[in-house]
């Protein structure tokens, strides 16, 4: 190796030790016993470096003597702290410090983008503490190991080809879309219990819009009292922008060329529904049409917030369902050619516009042409759309569904217009 690459990496290696060092000193600042800061961390970044130059055993002889030093900074440390959880993550720090000091050496490349992230999980003591020891309830972290297991575990034994009726139904593919279907709703439930219900109607209808956007439609209507001036038609409409979000993730996994042609509509009902729901919310306030009273941790807050889908749940959906309709789809598509595809898209869109558009999006450009899957994508949102009306109705009343109704007119034509352009 040269002599000035050799020096970039063993600088490489002394600047990950500083970073390093300085969160540990600063997050340590104030501890009676503070065992390594700055200038500690930097040394035995740098030393890993060294002992990679010199010979891979070095590494693991420099390991070994950190080791020993950092377990002689705990019993220290234990000796002198008061505290009954003394935690152990300086002393793993340096350690950690020691291997990216080695990994900058022969992948500089590698080292720093994990040292950051190593930094930032440091960083992030105060919010994880709260996350893990207030937000989180037994049945989370039961359903994070079904989760992990679901992803890590049952998908890479699956096989990717296609079976079943019409060779339709790919395991591998489904049990894709079963684990985007679970991280999403992850995604929004844990939004919702880190950063609470108190932050507005709009946030919840949004993040609950990746749950099921009927279902949060009914909760929300049902909060109005009849007033058709209340907040929550914003938060309606932005639990639509996350149905037209999670359509594109969705869609995507099956089929991304229809994911793209889809990009341009989705994104054009999305502007509109976020501007017509940023009108709504300017005009409320203005008008005085919300009382502010309402307020989003009552009692009866949406029940889709305090827990995300469960994964039986999920699985029985995605099978019973999205199976179905992949074969119902492929059958009428066989039968009745085009119509058949487009019927059944409406017809599913009826209880779920995102299972409808997969099935749709899965034939396009294979069993019919792209522009008809298109087609069947923007039935299902159709009727996904009148049924949230006819939802809305029965449970915020006819005013409020009319309001609603007015509203989603521009965005659906949005929407169509989007994909009209690119068929």
């Amino acid at each position: 190796m040269e002599t000035t690459t050799a020096l970039v990496h063993f600088a490489t290696a002394l600047a990950i030790g500083l970073l390093l060092g300085l969160e540990r000193e600063h997050s340590t600042a104030g501890q009676p016993v503070r065992p390594a800061g700055s200038r500690t961390f930097s040394l035995l970044s740098l030393v890993g470096a060294v002992a990679a130059a010199l010979a891979p055993a070095m590494v693991l002889i420099v390991v070994g003597a950190a080791g020993l030093l950092v377990i002689a900074w705990y019993v220290l440390s234990a000796q002198i702290s008061s505290e009954p959880d003394l935690g152990a993550t300086t002393e793993v720090a340096a350690i950690v410090a020691v291997l990216l000091g080695a990994l900058a050496w022969s992948h500089p490349t590698w080292a720093v983008p994990i040292a950051v992230a190593v930094v930032a999980l440091l960083a992030a003591k105060r919010p994880l503490h709260r996350f893990a020891t207030r937000l989180v309830t037994d049945d989370d972290i039961a359903d994070a190991i079904r989760l992990f297991v679901v992803a890590f575990v049952i998908f890479p034994l699956l096989p990717d080809r296609p079976l079943g009726p019409y060779g339709v139904l790919n395991p591998s593919r489904i049990w894709l879309l079963v684990i985007a279907i679970t991280l999403i709703g992850w995604a929004g439930y844990v939004a919702v219990r880190a950063l609470g219900e108190r932050q507005g109607l709009v946030l919840v209808g949004f993040l609950g819009g990746f749950v099921s956007a009927s279902a949060t439609t009914v909760v929300l209507a049902r909060r109005t009292g009849g007033n058709v001036r209340h907040a929550v038609l914003p938060a309606v409409l932005t639990a639509s922008v996350a149905t037209l979000v999670q359509l594109i993730a969705l869609t995507a996994v099956v089929n991304p060329a229809i994911a793209v042609r889809l990009l341009p509509a989705s994104a054009a009902g999305a502007a509109v529904l976020l501007g017509e729901a940023g009108w709504l919310a300017w005009h409320t306030r203005r008008t005085g049409g919300d009382s502010g009273s309402e307020r989003t941790d009552t009692p009866d807050a949406p029940s889709a917030f305090q827990r995300p889908l469960s994964l039986r749940v999920t699985i029985s959906l995605t099978l019973v369902v999205l199976i179905l309709l992949l074969t119902a789809t492929r059958a009428a598509a066989a039968l009745l050619g085009a119509r058949g595809v487009l019927a059944a898209a409406f017809v599913g869109g009826l209880a779920d516009a995102h299972s409808a558009s997969v099935a749709a999006s899965s034939l396009g450009g294979t069993v019919v042409p792209i522009s008809v899957a298109l087609l069947g994508v923007g039935m299902a949102l159709l009727s996904n759309t009148l049924i949230k009306i006819v939802l809305a109705a029965v449970a915020g009343g006819l005013r409020f569904a009319t309001r609603l109704a007015v509203l989603l007119v521009l965005p659906a034509a949005a929407v169509a217009g989007g994909i009209v352009l690119v068929m």
